[in-house]
């Protein structure tokens, strides 16, 4: 089987879904609303997340929920439609850890993620959010150009 390659970054363009990506675009703006409207809160997971490693009194169980549920939504999607989660990465280990670290740090230098800016901010017209989303965006596509054309797409 050939694999259309996007740029030659490893992109694959055969697993294009443009009904269930709008589909998950709708519940995710959908969810990130009703949290917002009904609860008076941010639905930017670093900051949902952070808020149990510092926790405040009486603070812990709607976060523990919330994040609970991510997980069990994942787990669910998987025993139902295994096939959508056969998804190769085709990074190191290590690679993959340094990333994960460094949107970690991203995400408190930031002082959010691309959860709580991208998707709840923007829709609020912060312009912290607006900034921040243009970084996160910007800083993407250096990377994804570096990983790719510099370093072959071996790192």
């Amino acid at each position: 089987m050939v694999v259309a390659r996007a740029l030659h970054w490893g992109c694959r363009m055969d697993t294009f879904t443009p009904f269930a990506s709008l589909l998950g675009g709708v519940l995710i703006g959908l969810s990130a609303s009703a949290m917002l409207f009904l609860h008076g809160r941010i639905a930017g997971i670093s900051g949902i997340a952070g808020g149990l490693v510092n926790p405040k009194r009486g603070d812990t169980a709607w976060r523990l929920y919330f994040i609970g549920g991510l997980v069990a939504a994942g787990i669910i999607a998987a025993l139902l439609a295994p096939s959508q989660f056969q998804v190769g990465i085709e990074r190191s280990s290590w690679a993959v850890a340094i990333a994960g670290l460094l949107v970690g740090f991203g995400s408190r230098l930031g002082s959010g993620c691309t959860s709580g800016h991208g998707v709840c901010g923007i829709t609020r017209f912060s312009p912290r959010s607006l900034i921040a989303t243009a970084t996160f965006m910007t800083t993407g596509a250096i990377a994804a150009f570096v990983v790719g054309h510099l370093f072959g797409g071996s790192v």
